[in-house]
């Protein structure tokens, strides 16, 4: 199964939107999925249903991050690459949707930024247009990384 089928199933299975994106690619970052689940469960709903910046794309960031970003030991080039790679990301999810902004993503419904998480019924995944952006996500990220192999994955 590919990064995006199964992005698409852990979302189907009731992981939020950033979970499932970056549980996905616990086999390429080498993360622990159940650490992998926790550290990303605060970023569905656009952050915490802040509506803010879509989960998928906070996913995406921070994988790209596990693979390609820097640590202690970085150059001022080192950190700029970075940052124009995650733009490179975000350019390319919002090719495809307009947005990176939950609220603008999701405009056509009315979502609130309640704390409380809607219920994951046959109702919500008939409406809800997340599977799409999750999908999107974990495909900008597999063509991304076969463009761009991360050194370490190289060694």
């Amino acid at each position: 199964m590919d990064h995006a089928d199964k992005a698409c199933e852990l979302f189907a299975g009731g992981l939020n939107c950033a979970q499932s994106v970056f549980a996905a690619f616990s086999d390429v970052t080498g993360m622990d999925r159940e650490l992998a689940l926790r550290l990303s469960s605060s970023f569905g709903g656009g952050m915490g249903r802040l509506r803010e910046v879509c989960g998928t794309c906070s996913a995406m960031f921070m994988i790209a991050g596990i693979l390609y970003g820097t640590g202690y030991s970085f150059t001022h080039e080192d950190k700029t690459e970075h940052y124009k790679r995650i733009q490179e990301l975000a350019a390319r999810f919002k090719e495809k949707h307009e947005t990176i902004i939950c609220r603008e993503l999701l405009k056509e419904l009315s979502v609130t930024s309640s704390p409380e998480p809607e219920k994951r019924t046959e109702q919500y995944y008939k409406v809800r247009p997340c599977v799409r952006f999750v999908r999107t996500a974990a495909e900008i990220l597999d063509s991304y990384i076969a463009e761009n192999p991360p050194k370490y994955l190289n060694e």
